[in-house]
């Protein structure tokens, strides 16, 4: 890997890492521990090498925002949930569940080999499992029937669009003339 994605995605980490402890000075609310910020330092970084070393497999420019679009949506999901929790609140065992969303993206995405269609089945698979998680929570756990449970049905379908969008972009890239396909194992 190139050094200058490195130095630009530090940078990038750091400046969206200054606002909360900038906000800090000024706000009882805002209260980071240092492993707060580890923790969103390595997701950051994390998703930034997702995006440079997936997106460098290809020069179609669909496959690549159907990278961006996959990453950016399970850094969302993982932020949201480690940040105050989808389903109640950040201590709810339920919001576990949605690892094996994460998870799933991630094994359909490497099981595909980098190949658009593969990343396609892979996005929309995850799509369903956003999906239903909160379903498999109303099962188990049981929440009331009250205004927080439909809030979490329209997010949960709303990040399962997103990882439908993905999933399209996905399929349209793989639909693309063969020199624009993907290389596999082949960084540009």
């Amino acid at each position: 890997m190139k050094r200058k994605p490195i130095i630009i995605l530090s940078i990038v980490t750091a400046l969206i890492l200054s606002v909360p402890l900038v906000a800090m000075q000024f706000s009882k609310e805002v209260n980071w521990s240092l492993m707060d910020f580890v923790v969103a330092a390595m997701l950051i970084m994390g998703s930034g090498l997702a995006i440079d070393f997936t997106a460098r497999r290809s020069r179609n420019i669909t496959f690549k925002l159907g990278v961006v679009g996959a990453v950016g949506t399970c850094l969302f999901l993982t932020w949201i949930n480690l940040a105050v929790g989808i389903i109640g609140n950040e201590d709810n065992p339920a919001n576990l569940m949605y690892s094996t969303v994460i998870l799933i993206c991630i094994v359909g995405v490497i099981g595909s080999g980098f190949q658009p269609r593969g990343m396609s089945y892979a996005l929309f698979a995850t799509a369903i499992a956003q999906f239903l998680v909160p379903v498999i929570a109303f099962f188990i756990w049981h929440p009331p029937l009250d205004d927080g449970l439909i809030k979490t049905f329209v997010l949960n379908t709303n990040i399962a669009v997103l990882f439908v969008g993905s999933g399209i972009l996905f399929r349209r890239a793989s639909v693309t003339s063969p020199d624009d396909s993907t290389i596999p194992c082949t960084p540009k």
